[in-house]
């Protein structure tokens, strides 16, 4: 699906010159920065979400020592 993206001027540089220098395209690079960093992205504002839930009381929460009990992690 085509997207747009709006870089400043010296990060549209940087992209210029990597793209240069190796030969490959301006969007290989773009795709490479988001493959590799949607994963962390969705750790984070995921994870961020779930902890704002359990400070309003709306996630269900497990203490440590009541979930090793029931997993016979104690004995």
């Amino acid at each position: 699906m085509p997207t747009s993206v709006r870089l400043d001027v010296e990060l549209e540089k940087r992209l210029d010159l990597l793209a240069e220098k190796t030969g490959r395209t301006k969007a290989y690079y773009l795709r490479e920065i988001i493959e590799r960093g949607i994963a962390e992205m969705e750790d984070y504002y995921l994870a961020a979400d779930v902890l704002e839930r359990v400070r309003k009381g709306q996630e269900k929460t497990h203490s440590a020592a009541k979930v090793r009990k029931e997993l016979g992690l104690d004995d």
